[in-house]
């Protein structure tokens, strides 16, 4: 079936609100990672309401809470707005602290549906593979931009793994995060070399 000018709307959405922003690691422009989390999506044969909330993923939770989740609703319907709930970690302002919200959206996530699900490994995904390429790039000093720090953070990766092995075992997403957040771990514990040049004689 092919797609509606609801996805340019949705699009459109995401860029009035995020169009400025900047990602934390690596620095790339807010939009560019949720265009990701949407072909991940899309790829892994979500629907059109699936890909639209992908767009729309943070929006609730970074830029309004539920004044922007009723905007979402009333914009895009009922569906879209649910998963864009099930995908916020908070709707609140000022946010918890940041374990405090991690466990509970954790913890909620375990009863939430597998359209949602789909959405939220998507962008675990994106981010477990932003990690790894700024790790790559930087070591392990990559982990002082987040807010968990290396602990908290290769905890958080660590459930999500958990999470999706029991609730979508059998998503072609569930293993890449997986083998992703493996290297995490294995590049931390035997981290590469330093590349040493030496003067042509």
């Amino acid at each position: 079936m092919p797609y509606s000018d609801r996805l340019a709307k949705a699009l459109d959405y995401a860029v009035a609100l995020f169009g400025e922003q900047k990602r934390k690691v690596g620095g790339a422009p807010v939009i560019s990672h949720l265009l990701m989390v949407a072909a991940l999506v899309s790829e892994a044969g979500g629907d059109e309401d699936q890909i639209i909330a992908a767009f729309l993923h943070d929006a609730a939770e970074d830029a309004g809470g539920e004044r922007t989740l009723q905007q979402i609703r009333e914009q895009f319907g009922d569906r879209v707005a649910t998963i864009v709930d099930w995908c916020s970690d908070t709707l609140e302002f000022p946010k918890p602290s940041w374990e405090t919200r991690k466990r509970a959206h954790l913890q909620r996530l375990y009863q939430a549906p597998s359209d949602a699900l789909l959405v939220v490994l998507a962008d675990k995904l994106h981010n477990a593979r932003s990690i790894l390429t700024a790790l790559r790039k930087m070591g392990p000093e990559v982990f002082s931009l987040f807010s968990g720090g290396r602990d908290g953070t290769l905890w958080y990766y660590r459930e999500m793994v958990r999470l999706f092995r029991k609730q979508l075992p059998d998503c072609d997403l569930t293993g890449e995060l997986t083998r992703v957040v493996e290297e995490i771990h294995r590049r931390l514990e035997n981290p590469p070399l330093p590349v040493r040049y030496e003067q042509p004689g």
